[in-house]
């Protein structure tokens, strides 16, 4: 790539790391358009600072006296020498962040040329159809199969994630322009040069733009932040992604169809409680119109592109009577002007489209208004396509805007996302203790016995006497949890797909759900009437810790055999929804314990669930980093337990993983199709791998218990809460795993294994090719080697002693030495030499990441000393705001993994 101008910035070269050479030359010239913007706007001696330390961090190595030096420079810089560096690293991330998204983009497009109906791309729709169709499915299977299929991502917030939209859309257009430099060698020398120009406009005003309005996030920020996606990259994949298996089945079938709604969206954010003291009963509400009001302008935007379209004539074509009719009818309840009703009398489906864009405006100004639902709204759009097709046009009808349109109705309602509303289960326990004592039931309810409080429960809930009046005065607390009941009811009266999921954080008994089920009653979200039940709620136990989850199957038994839940479960139709919390679990036993666990618990709730005839679906709440779970999409259901494997699937789409997987369009998409990819190819109607032997299951449990017992070693030590407290005192209120990315450790996506695995391979000489051969044949614990070594490759020891050095030292040196252990098993499992070695292209990424990551820990470092040693009335705000800004810059600096 040539480069016209004298740009003076970053000389970066990355393709010597092995980074392909195209988006070598792309981060080359990020560099130096980020650099010339440096010296423009913060002068040379700025800019030397940083290319400086740059420099110094790559030549450092395993020098620890080269570490200290560069520490030495950075205890001199000033704090605003600091912020500058620190937002000019971590700008540098998001700009080869959409570098590399555009490289992958490249690359499937590449691959795509290269496909045919018998060499399709792996990982694809045309993948699975290819597969499933040598192995015998017709087109009526395939049909009766995609009717099975429910899969729902959720989205989840990030403390990292909190990028304004003005930043996100400037970011967009970089990667728009570095799409259009994917074909320089069209491109004449001026016209390259006017995309480098533009792309250093963009790059200079991000530099002078605010990361944040606020240092710390509403909720409403939050819901706005992840309307950019849902209203955009999500919105417009969606129908690709139907026309697409549309597309599909005509290629492999020789046949087109009617596909049933198999994809929808949920979202946490505004509604979990558990994870967000700030969330109360309003903000829901708030929450629930703001997602409500954005999916009506998003309709309005596409309706008005509908009637730039729709410019059809009745002095061209014949007007179907039923459009007739339908503009009559329309004409006694809505007025429009008369210069509209003039203008296009001869274009009646203009006309027929003012009368809806008026009816969703009407809504959009009054949230109140529900005159026109959502099933009417459909309705409206299935009479333009019947008349479409009436009039001889099929092709307009078939495909396009109004398809389109059509599709996002049928997916994202009025509602535009579920939102789930999540609580800790002893929350709901003081409030119904509360209620019963108000209500003169029960004085003692919190202290009975298990067996009596469903004895209780039960009663209560066949009783049709409401336990609250109108003239109950309630505590904060209870009052906070039944008001966010009432706001739920009022969602679903609108939408009864509003808020259609109720998780209980922290499930460790059949009470924790009856009290949930009482709360319903209590708010007329469940009512009984004649035996039968009317609900409004899907309750969703959510089982966390490992002793949780190895409960998690007497307790769903226990529920199913209840018989008031059988009431419920009825009105539910016997669908039953469980969660997965992967982070907790990791939290508690260690990672290969807490992913070996759930696995058994995915059989476990398989197996009962179809004991006792429940449709299910299995909820896993894992995420971007491994250690909550977190692997590429379509690895993640593949790891998953065979009889699990049902079609239903629901799953967590953290906010750090966010923007990076729906960002753009074509990775939305490409992330989407490797979801239903491996859905498919899961289905027991597929005749999918086989399940692990037994035997491999057994060793698997062994070596598990290995690893927790030395994961519960290290952290159940007594000094060691104090030293972790003191390792991240300063970063803030953040998660536990979020914790030790930050540091560099990235502890609990490998801890433990090393010990484990080293003393099962000392054992007996034929262990360690036992272990190489369950690499090689079962893809759970394939999942579980791979991802450990994502993690390893990541952390850095001599990073994390820096943050280590203020405590006690031995727990660095008990990690440091499982961290050897760990690799060495790992390099021998999977017979490598390096960590990551199969897989060059992300290895090439850490590789060429670590430096820069390198430096903004150790700014981190300083920040976090500067912040401890503060006065106590000394203003520490602007050191927290830096501190924030390192935290997402290390998160920016590691999304390539998403």
């Amino acid at each position: 790539m040539i480069l016209m101008q004298n740009w003076q910035g970053f000389d970066i070269t990355a393709a010597d790391n092995g980074i392909p050479a195209l988006l070598g030359e792309q981060i080359h010239l990020l560099g130096m358009l980020l650099g010339h913007a440096l010296r423009k706007q913060a002068g040379e001696y700025i800019f030397s600072l940083a290319d400086e330390l740059i420099l110094k961090c790559r030549e450092a190595g395993d020098s620890e006296a080269k570490w200290r030096e560069i520490q030495a420079d950075i205890h001199n810089m000033s704090l605003d020498e600091i912020i500058q560096l620190v937002r000019t690293y971590t700008i540098f991330f998001h700009l080869i962040n959409e570098a590399e998204r555009q490289e992958i983009i490249r690359s499937d497009r590449e691959n795509s040329r290269n496909r045919s109906s018998e060499t399709p791309v792996r990982e694809s729709l045309e993948d699975a159809f290819c597969d499933l169709k040598k192995r015998g499915m017709t087109f009526e299977q395939m049909i009766t199969l995609f009717g099975h299929l429910d899969i729902r991502p959720t989205l989840s917030s990030h403390p990292t994630e909190a990028r304004r939209g003005s930043i996100l859309y400037k970011q967009k257009r970089i990667s728009a322009l570095l799409s259009q430099l994917r074909f320089h060698n069209e491109l004449s020398l001026s016209e390259q040069d006017e995309i480098h120009t533009y792309i250093y406009r963009q790059i200079a005003l991000i530099m002078v733009t605010d990361e944040r309005r606020a240092e710390h996030l509403s909720v409403d920020d939050e819901v706005r932040n992840s309307l950019h996606f849902c209203t955009t990259s999500i919105w417009e994949t969606v129908p690709r992604i139907y026309c697409d298996v549309q597309d599909v089945f005509q290629t492999y079938f020789n046949e087109r169809c009617q596909l049933p709604v198999f994809f929808r969206y949920h979202s946490w954010i505004g509604g979990d409680q558990a994870g967000n003291s700030a969330i109360t009963p309003e903000t829901i509400r708030t929450a629930l119109q703001t997602y409500r009001i954005s999916a009506l302008k998003r309709y309005q935007k596409d309706l008005n592109k509908l009637w730039q379209e729709f410019s059809i004539s009745s002095r061209r074509l014949c007007v179907p009577k039923e459009l007739c009719a339908s503009l009559e009818k329309e004409a006694m309840s809505v007025s429009l002007s008369d210069n509209m009703q003039t203008r296009h009398r001869y274009e009646p489906y203009r006309l027929k489209l003012s009368y809806m864009m008026h009816r969703i405006n009407l809504m959009i100004s009054n949230p109140a208004n529900t005159s026109y639902s959502c099933d009417a709204f459909l309705s409206d759009l299935l009479l333009l396509e019947r008349c479409i097709e009436n009039s001889g046009l099929n092709d307009v009808a078939a495909c396009g805007l109004l398809s389109d349109l059509m599709i996002c109705v049928r997916v994202f309602g009025f509602h535009l996302v579920s939102l789930d509303i999540r609580q800790h289960s002893d929350v709901h326990e003081k409030s119904v203790h509360e209620l019963f004592c108000m209500a003169g039931v029960a004085s003692n309810y919190s202290q009975m016995p298990e067996y009596e409080k469903i004895l209780l429960l039960e009663r209560e809930l066949l009783n049709p006497r409401p336990l609250i009046s109108c003239y109950t005065t309630l505590s904060e607390n209870t009052a906070s949890v039944v008001k966010t009941f009432q706001v739920i009811r009022e969602a679903m009266n609108k939408d009864r797909r509003a808020a259609d999921g109720y998780v209980i954080s922290m499930t460790r008994s059949v009470s924790d759900v009856l009290e949930v089920l009482l709360l319903a009653k209590e708010t007329g979200l469940w009512r009984l009437r004649n035996d039968k039940a009317e609900s409004l709620i899907n309750i969703v136990p959510m089982f966390e810790s490992i002793e949780d989850a190895e409960k998690a199957g007497k307790i769903m038994e226990s529920l199913f055999m209840n018989p008031v839940y059988a009431i419920h479960l009825k009105a539910q139709r016997d669908f039953q929804e469980i969660m997965l919390g992967y982070h907790e679990c990791v939290k508690d036993g260690g990672y290969l314990t807490a992913h070996r666990t759930l696995y058994s618990l995915q059989e476990t709730m398989a197996k009962i669930c179809n004991a006792h005839h429940i449709r299910f679906r299995l909820f896993h709440g894992y995420g971007s980093p491994v250690t909550r779970g977190g692997k590429k999409a379509g690895d993640a259901v593949f790891a998953m337990s065979d009889v699990s494997c049902n079609g239903k699937l629901r799953f967590t789409e953290p906010g750090e993983a966010i923007s990076f997987r729906y960002g753009q369009m074509p990775i939305a998409r490409r992330h989407i199709e490797h979801i239903i990819h491996a859905v498919l190819k899961t289905m027991p109607e597929s005749n999918p791998t086989p399940a692990p032997a037994p035997e491999t299951m057994q060793l698997m449990e062994q070596i598990s218990k290995y690893a927790m017992q030395s994961y519960r070693k290290l952290i159940k030590d007594p000094g060691f809460s104090e030293w972790h407290r003191r390792l991240s005192e300063g970063l803030g209120n953040i998660p536990w795993n979020f914790a030790w990315i930050q540091t560099r450790y990235h502890l609990p996506g490998w801890y433990g294994i090393g010990d484990s695995l080293s003393t099962f391979i000392a054992e007996k000489d034929q262990h360690l090719s036992r272990l190489q051969e369950m690499y090689h044949n079962c893809h759970f614990f394939k999942q579980i080697i791979d991802n450990a070594q994502k993690e390893m490759a990541q952390s850095a020891p001599g990073i994390a002693r820096c943050y280590a050095n203020a405590g006690d030292k031995r727990f660095h040196q008990r990690i440091t030495e499982e961290f050897e252990k760990t690799k060495k098993a790992v390099l021998a499992i999977t017979n490598q030499k390096e960590l990551l070695e199969k897989e060059p292209g992300l290895s090439a990424s850490v590789r060429f990441r670590k430096s820069w990551t390198d430096a903004l820990n150790l700014f981190q470092i300083e920040l976090l000393r500067r912040w401890r040693q503060a006065a106590e009335d000394e203003e520490t705000s602007p050191i927290r705001h830096a501190i924030v800004l390192t935290m997402n810059g290390i998160a920016a600096a590691r999304q390539s993994m998403g």
